[in-house]
């Protein structure tokens, strides 16, 4: 089977099942596990680089406003791949290629691969999606292990923080504007033994306000800024305290938000076991 991974997230599940053979196209930004670097890129970011966080903020709103896409699927090359398989998303336009502009290329190219949109919502969904790729590659059993050994985790997480006291955590997806967190994200709190205090699990992520934050009263302030790893998420973090942004009393704690926490994939369960061993040392 050839398949084409338009998701970081899928493509970390192609090769959690064994798969990694099949993979013959990712997007520019599949680089886990590295050997996804290998792979033919066929969609690219219309985003202009060395943005700041304002910045981008500025130019996908503006994107988005004149209905332009912020993903650029490269027809030619998905049509030398000659796929069995597409891996998409409908979830996010600020995430990957959208499931619609996949289907009007592989129409225009007369691809008959079929096509898998992941769309999670929750942290439960998250897992749902391992099996339901698994299925789509004939690797049903490989998912079914996959997906046993990512519950025995959070199982073990779960015994660990039962019966203690849960801090109020608020997570920041963005820092300039602030953004609250949803999908999956509060169900990672939840599930470390913390408390979600700011944004909606399920729900989109969305706006908030400095106020709002305060308002919350959080205990310890996650910064998993969409798109960042552990170092622009710790300048960020250290960057709000000196702002006086962060209310008084609260612990900052980055994470490396694009390994752990803002991909729908494996590792949010790592990011689920860092957490709780933060909360709960």
């Amino acid at each position: 089977m050839r398949v084409v991974s338009l998701l970081p997230s899928t493509t970390e599940v192609v090769f959690a099942l064994g798969a990694g053979d099949d993979l013959v196209g990712v997007t520019f930004e599949c680089d886990f596990p590295p050997e996804a670097r290998d792979r033919r890129v066929v969609s690219t970011s219309t985003m202009p680089a060395g943005l700041d966080p304002a910045g981008i903020d500025a130019w996908v709103a503006a994107a988005a406003g004149r209905g332009e896409d912020l993903y650029r699927l490269d027809a030619d090359a998905l049509a030398g791949l000659d796929a069995d398989l597409v891996l998409t998303q409908d979830l996010c336009a600020v995430c990957a290629v959208d499931v619609g502009t996949v289907d009007d290329a592989l129409s225009h190219l007369g691809c008959r691969a079929d096509v898998l949109t992941v769309d999670p919502h929750t942290l439960e969904e998250v897992l749902a999606s391992v099996v339901a790729v698994g299925a789509a590659l004939g690797r049903r059993t490989e998912a079914d292990a996959v997906l046993a050994g990512l519950r025995a985790r959070l199982d073990a997480v779960a015994a660990r923080v039962a019966g203690r006291r849960r801090p109020r955590v608020a997570v920041l997806e963005w820092t300039d504007p602030p953004y609250a967190p949803g999908h999956w994200v509060p169900d990672m709190v939840t599930a470390a033994g913390g408390l979600s205090v700011l944004g909606t699990a399920g729900a989109r992520s969305g706006r908030t306000t400095w106020e709002a934050l305060a308002a919350c009263e959080p205990e310890v302030v996650v910064v998993a800024a969409c798109g960042y790893g552990l170092e622009a998420t710790t300048a960020m973090a250290a960057d709000l305290r000196d702002a006086g942004l962060v209310p008084a009393g609260a612990r900052l704690h980055p994470v490396d938000a694009d390994a752990h926490w803002v991909r729908p994939g494996p590792r949010l369960v790592d990011g689920v076991e860092e957490l709780a061993a933060a909360l709960h040392p």
